[in-house]
């Protein structure tokens, strides 16, 4: 008897745990994403054409100098498709917020970027 209720306390417990890190995803609107957003001293822009770029005036990069991306909305994922000269670099964020003045998304390391819009 006491096998059994370690058992059903050890299944419990996993189901806990598998619970817990369950990601819920949601729809957002992309068109609140068109404009420009800085985080410190690095901007990001995105236009209603699906195209972007993002700069760090940090490093003396202008937007005129800026790396573009491509960029979707696939539900509360934000992709980004970096065009390079002999390569396209993905990366996909999950978007935590996202209002008229305030863009929080997360990288798959764990990474948190919290931009505000200017214009």
């Amino acid at each position: 008897m006491k096998k059994l209720l370690y058992f059903l306390f050890a299944m419990l417990l996993l189901l806990g745990f598998a619970a817990c890190g369950e990601v819920v995803s949601i729809d957002v609107d992309e068109t609140l994403l068109y404009g420009r957003w800085q985080e410190g001293s690095v901007f990001e822009r995105y236009d209603d054409t699906g195209w972007g770029a993002t700069w760090d005036v940090g490093d003396d990069v202008s937007e005129e100098e800026a790396q573009l991306f491509q960029w979707r909305v696939e539900g509360s994922k934000l992709i980004q498709e970096h065009i390079g000269t002999f390569v396209t670099v993905p990366k996909v964020y999950t978007i935590n917020t996202l209002t008229a003045s305030q863009l929080t998304y997360s990288d798959e390391y764990g990474g948190t970027h919290y931009f505000n819009k200017v214009e």
